[in-house]
C-alpha cells in the first residue's frame, strides 16, 4: 500500500468507558484503541450518561456521546450493568428505548456525513446493528457487526426481533461471533448468513495480566487455599452451585476460601444462601474489583472458576474472565456451555465440568487444589492458549483483515 491510506471507521456500541476508570466494561474500548493508527481512525458513538463528556479525544479515539432523555440524570437505559438489566428494574428505561435508537440514528446520519466514514463497525445486533444496518442502506457504507452473544440469546425468544436480526444481518457485509456458540446462534436465525459469519473472538491485554505486583490475599484471608470466581451476580452465571460445592471443599481443605467478586441482582440471596449453609468463613463477598486489581486477584488464588449455566436461553457466550485468568497462569474451571469450550480444552489447560453438577465441580477443585503438578500444567498451557488465540494483537489484526476487504 503506498503512502499512508487513511480509512474511518464508526464503531457504534451501547458499552464504552464513560470516563477514566470507569467501571463499564472497556472491551470496546480495548479493541478500537488497538485498531487505530496512522491508516485507521477510529469515530466512537456511544450513549451519554450524566457527568460523561459529550465529545472527548480519549486515548486518541474520536468520542461522541449521544443524550437520549432530558434531563440527562434521568437516562436510564445504558450503564448501569447494561440495557437488559436496565429494562427490568426500571419503567423508565422502557419508554426510552425508542428513544435511544432513534437519537442513535440521527447522530450516526450526522458523522457519517461530517466525518466522511468509510467502515460502520456495530457492536451488538440491537440497537447499534439495527442503525448500523440502516446506514449501510442508505449512505451503501461497508458495515460489520459484531455478536457478543447476550443480545442473540433474547432475539431468539421474539418472532418480531428475528425479524429485524435478519434484516440486520442482510444489510451487514461480514459478521463476527465471539464464539462458535454464538455462530450457532445467530445461524439458527437467519442460516442465510452463512457465508458472512466468522469467530473472532475478543482478546486479553497479555501485559496486563503480566505484573508481579500481587497482593498476598492468602495472608490477608488467613488462609491457605484460595478459590476465585467473577462476573455480575446474575442467575445463569451459576455462583450458588460454586457455593454449595464449597461444603465438599472445606472437608478436605477446610482452611480453604471462595472470593466471590462482582455485583448483581443476585448478591442477597447468595449472601443468604452461605449464612444457610454456615459457610460465612469460607466464602466472601468483594463487590466490584477494580478493573487496576483483578490481575492481583488472578495471580493470589489458586483455581479460578467460572460455573455458568444454560437458563431461558441465556448462557455464556465466551467467558473473558476466563482468558484473564489463564492470562495469569491461573488454573481454570469452567462449565461445559455456551463459548467456553472454545476456550477450555478439558484437561489440557483446564477442566470441563457439566453445568449444575456439585459432585463434578467439588471433585475438580479438589483434584488442583491437591495436585500442584497438575495445576502448573493447567497454568502454562493456559498462558499459552491467551497468546496463541486470544491476544489482542491478533484480535485487531483479524478486524484490520476484515476492513480492508470490505474496502476494497
Amino acid at each position: 500500500m503506498e503512502g499512508v491510506i487513511e480509512i474511518k471507521v464508526l464503531v457504534l456500541t451501547t458499552t464504552f468507558p464513560r470516563w477514566e476508570n470507569d467501571t463499564t466494561p472497556a472491551f470496546v474500548c480495548d479493541l478500537s484503541k488497538r485498531l487505530r493508527d496512522e491508516e485507521l481512525e477510529i469515530v466512537v458513538l456511544a450513549p451519554h450518561c450524566e457527568g460523561a463528556k459529550r465529545f472527548e479525544i480519549m486515548d486518541g479515539l474520536i468520542v461522541y456521546r449521544f443524550p437520549y432523555f432530558y434531563p440527562a440524570k434521568y437516562q436510564r437505559l445504558a450503564y448501569g450493568g447494561g440495557i437488559l438489566p436496565s429494562l427490568k428494574r426500571s419503567h423508565l428505561a422502557k419508554i426510552q428505548v425508542p428513544l435511544l435508537f432513534l437519537s442513535e440514528l440521527f447522530y450516526a446520519f450526522k458523522i457519517i456525513r461530517e466525518q466522511k466514514i468509510d467502515v460502520i463497525h456495530s457492536h451488538w445486533i440491537i440497537p447499534n446493528g439495527l442503525v448500523g444496518g440502516i446506514c449501510k442502506k442508505i449512505f451503501g457504507i461497508p458495515h460489520v457487526t459484531t455478536v457478543h452473544g447476550s443480545d442473540i440469546n433474547i432475539i431468539k425468544k421474539s418472532k418480531i426481533l428475528r425479524r429485524i436480526c435478519s434484516f440486520i444481518l442482510h444489510n451487514s457485509d461480514r459478521i463476527t461471533a465471539n464464539s462458535s456458540y454464538t455462530k450457532k446462534v445467530i445461524l439458527s436465525i437467519d442460516d442465510r448468513a452463512k457465508n458472512k459469519v466468522e469467530v473472532v473472538p475478543m482478546g486479553v491485554d497479555i501485559n496486563r495480566f503480566k505484573s508481579n505486583d500481587s497482593m498476598n490475599l492468602k495472608e490477608f484471608f488467613g488462609v491457605e487455599y484460595l478459590i476465585l470466581t467473577v462476573g455480575r451476580l446474575i442467575d445463569w452465571k451459576g455462583t450458588k452451585y460454586l457455593i454449595i460445592a464449597m461444603k465438599e471443599i472445606i472437608k478436605k481443605f477446610p482452611n480453604s476460601k471462595l472470593i466471590i467478586g462482582g455485583n448483581g441482582p443476585e448478591k442477597g440471596k447468595l449472601e443468604k444462601l452461605t449464612e444457610e449453609l454456615n459457610l460465612e468463613r469460607n466464602v466472601v463477598f468483594t463487590g466490584y474489583i477494580k478493573n487496576v486489581d483483578l490481575s492481583k486477584y488472578y495471580s493470589s488464588v489458586d483455581v479460578f472458576i467460572l460455573p455458568s449455566i444454560n437458563l431461558n436461553r441465556l448462557t455464556e457466550a465466551l467467558g473473558v474472565v476466563l482468558l484473564e485468568a489463564m492470562a495469569c497462569g491461573t488454573p481454570v474451571i469452567g462449565s461445559n456451555v455456551g463459548g467456553i469450550p472454545d476456550i477450555i480444552k478439558d484437561g489440557y489447560n483446564g477442566f470441563l465440568v457439566p453445568e449444575k453438577s456439585l459432585e463434578d465441580l467439588a471433585g475438580k477443585i479438589i483434584q488442583l487444589l491437591s495436585n500442584k503438578e497438575l495445576a502448573e500444567k493447567f497454568g502454562a498451557n493456559g498462558l499459552e492458549t491467551v497468546r496463541e488465540r486470544f491476544s489482542w494483537e491478533l484480535v485487531s489484526a483479524e478486524f484490520r483483515e476484515i476492513y480492508g476487504e470490505m474496502i476494497k
